[in-house]
């Protein structure tokens, strides 16, 4: 079946970035020029995704009506004949996809959140794209990537890169053994393990491919004793125990946007190759590098 329907889960508080993230969603801090989640979502329409489900919570109707027509912004657009690629920039945002919301109205954790997504998803297969996780790639997108691999081998995948020891802790990391190129089969997941229980150095990177089934496997997961929140990895390891899990190395570069270094290196990744700024930045941080 197709893949047409995309999940956006957008609900986190954004603690890491405060006090930037107090009145604005960290999903709408900017890269350069277009907010983060605006990426995510030409991601999805680039790999033939129409619709998709971002999940907020209280004080991010902004999301709303970043993904809508601004009449008057527009109209005075309109009116010079110079601002007409700004009026196209700005237009085009509404029209890239077919976009739905809803509330976790309480902070339980990632699987908690696309668990609202279940009558939204009905009985296809979809992605799931984090928030946090902006992927900028030369290629295919990576979700498209994830998608390719699930219509060759049936099976669910999920977006994966080798990562420090450092980080693997923070995240995951994955039992696995390769199948082909940049493509694993998945066999165990364990959530923010100890270098103890480190089972390679892969960790999952904001990009998922699933089957509605996984929310049986997430209303299964008992929450953190610690945190109190749902662990998505945990239905995802589900599926790896059952021989059901893909693991893409995925082609592309990663930017964490929850925290305060990855949104800086996002700004002037992008900015450096940025059609209007690109030159004129590149000369800047050379002078700025020389007095460093």
């Amino acid at each position: 079946m197709k893949i047409t329907k995309a999940v956006i889960p957008a609900a986190g508080l954004g603690t890491r970035v405060l006090p930037a993230s107090k009145a604005v969603p960290k999903e709408m801090l900017n890269i350069v020029d277009k907010p983060a989640i605006q990426y995510l979502v030409e991601e999805c329409a680039a790999a033939g995704i129409t619709d998709i489900l971002i999940i907020t919570n209280r004080g991010k109707g902004i999301i709303e009506d970043h993904f809508d027509y601004a009449f008057e912004l527009e109209e005075k657009l309109l009116q010079n004949p110079d601002k007409r690629p700004l009026y196209d920039a700005v237009h085009s945002v509404a029209d890239l996809a077919n976009i739905y919301y809803i509330r976790q109205k309480e902070t339980k954790g990632l699987g908690h959140a696309i668990l609202a997504a279940e009558s939204f998803v009905g009985d296809e297969p979809f992605a799931i794209l984090y928030g946090d996780d902006i992927i900028v790639s030369e290629t295919r997108p990576v979700i498209g990537q994830l998608i390719d691999a699930y219509e060759k081998y049936g099976k669910c995948t999920t977006g994966v890169k080798e990562c420090p020891t450092e980080q693997v802790i923070k995240y995951c990391t994955l039992d696995v053994t390769k199948l082909e190129d940049r493509l694993y089969d998945v066999h165990r997941i364990i959530e923010k393990p100890s270098e103890a229980e480190i089972l390679s150095h892969f960790s999952v990177l904001g990009r998922n491919v699933v089957t509605p089934d996984v929310f049986d496997y997430i209303r299964h997961t008992a929450p953190s004793p610690k945190t109190g929140e749902v662990y998505f990895s945990e239905a995802l390891s589900t599926l790896a125990e059952n021989g059901r899990l893909l693991a893409v190395d995925f082609e592309g570069k990663r930017y964490d946007m929850g925290n305060k270094l990855g949104i800086m290196q996002a700004n002037v990744e992008v900015a450096l190759k940025h059609p209007e700024i690109g030159e004129d930045f590149r000369r800047y941080i050379k002078s700025l590098a020389a007095d460093l």
